[in-house]
């Protein structure tokens, strides 16, 4: 180290003090440790001059033997300290010091939170849980959905359940790398699109519409893979093509050529994009724990069983008011934020209550305050699109707070919530001849007093959130 404080007897010394004696420092430097020649004495406020040097660090101490230590640290020896600083030893300089450095306790900084949401990613995912459906514009004269729109809509709801049940497999093998992660999703997404587009042939029969639904299913189960696996960008980058060819519809109306191209396009794009990312995941070294317990797939038989519930919901609404669809499909990109939100929220309550019962009004207000933080962006949207409020919120809230609780690991419970909740919404209009009540908005608003209870009572609980 350098500096007086490090000097070694001998001819170094000798240079220095010649220079310093030369160039004496002006009296109260916090900069400049005393020197004085030997044998002339302690100067007495050597010691008051270093504790102003190193108060900073003197300050914070809770014994003196933290200064003794900061001391060693400086390079001091004791003839420094007997010759320089009038003391004995080191421990008598740092009790010295340690006196007269006030306490200064620093304080603690702010814990990070855990749960900060990407709102950037959020936000890119809800568009892109949107933008397929400008395909459909494009596409709609080819195949007249008008006439076979159940093709489509039985391989929606198949490719919606199967992709929620590999999502959360797929999310499980992740916790043991991303390589089995990877060998999940290129075992499971074809099967899933293969799934989807029988079920939806026989509805189709051989031409256009059965072509539609098998592009559908391939697109959402390639999607699929890339959403699990964090490539949101990559995937908006393959959909350009449909972006761009959906942008001239309001000033030019294409031919057939100029409509398929850009779908298949994008379609093709997404699937290389998919093939590409799964390579490179797949290359990518085994972890260590790879060899673990594989996860069971009942495990994930309730997440499946709650991607269908939620696609019939949507579809009912959808049937009603096909603009609040769109809406609904953008609000998940803000919704997933909030789940985030929600996290960090709870965590920071825990820490600000001593109580079971303090946390639990706090849980409580936590979770009102994400709903309406959620829920009232829609109200002007609904009404921007000619949507009925009401039900779009109320489906919005059963969806959002089932996705709530499956965030923390409970996924039987909205599961079945929302089952039952569809179920009776999509069989009430059939087994009871018009004009219907308004099936749809009860049994939304008897799902979510049903699962808004549940997570209180949940959720309520500090040890969910330790």
């Amino acid at each position: 180290m350098s500096g007086p404080m490090a000097l070694e007897p001998g001819g170094a010394e000798q240079d220095t003090l010649a220079l310093r004696l030369a160039h004496p420092p002006a009296r109260g430097d916090d900069h400049t440790l005393a020197l004085r020649l030997p044998g002339h004495g302690p100067d007495p406020e050597a010691v008051s001059r270093l504790a102003a040097t190193l108060a900073d660090r003197i300050g914070p101490a809770v014994h003196p033997y933290e200064v003794a230590a900061l001391l060693e640290a400086e390079g001091l020896t004791a003839e420094q300290i007997k010759q320089r600083y009038g003391h004995p030893n080191l421990f008598s300089l740092a009790t010295a010091l340690y006196e007269q450095v006030p306490r200064t306790y620093p304080e603690p900084a702010p814990p990070a939170d855990p749960w900060r949401p990407d709102t950037v990613r959020c936000l890119l995912r809800g568009v892109l849980f949107a933008l397929p459906g400008l395909a459909y514009l494009l596409t709609a004269p080819l195949w007249h959905p008008g006439r076979h729109s159940a093709a489509p809509i039985v391989a929606g709801l198949v490719s919606w359940a199967w992709g929620q049940a590999l999502g959360h497999r797929a999310h499980l093998r992740l916790a043991t790398g991303r390589r089995e992660a990877a060998r999940t999703l290129l075992t499971g997404a074809p099967l899933g699109a293969a799934l989807a587009t029988a079920a939806a042939a026989p509805l189709a029969g051989p031409g256009p519409v059965l072509l539609a639904a098998a592009a559908q299913s391939l697109y959402l189960a390639a999607a699929g893979v890339l959403l699990v696996l964090a490539r949101e960008r990559l995937l908006l980058a393959a959909l350009t093509p449909l972006i761009a060819g959906a942008a001239v519809l309001p000033w030019w109306e294409p031919g057939t050529p100029l409509r398929a191209g850009p779908v298949l396009l994008a379609l093709v794009a997404t699937l290389a994009a998919t093939g590409h990312v799964l390579r490179g995941a797949l290359a990518t070294p085994a972890a260590a724990t790879a060899g673990g317990t594989r996860p069971r797939p009942l495990w994930s038989l309730p997440y499946g069983l709650f991607g269908l519930a939620a696609g019939v919901l949507v579809l009912l609404e959808g049937r009603q008011e096909p603009y609040a669809v769109i809406v609904l499909t953008v609000s998940m990109g803000p919704a997933e934020w909030l789940l985030y939100r929600y996290r960090g929220l709870s965590v920071a309550a825990l820490r600000a209550t001593a109580t079971p019962a303090g946390f639990l009004l706090r849980s409580a207000a936590v979770l009102a305050g994400c709903l309406v933080a959620y829920l009232l962006p829609l109200l002007p949207a609904a009404r921007l699109t000619g949507a009925a409020p009401a039900p779009l919120m109320l489906l919005a809230a059963a969806l959002w707070t089932a996705l709530l609780l499956q965030a923390f690991g409970t996924a039987w419970p909205p599961a079945v919530i929302c089952l039952a909740a569809a179920a009776v919404a999509g069989l009430v209009p059939m087994l009871r001849p018009p004009p219907h009540p308004a099936v749809l908005p009860l049994c939304c608003a008897a799902a979510v007093l049903a699962l808004v209870t549940y997570a209180l009572l949940l959720l309520g609980r500090p040890a969910r959130h330790v």
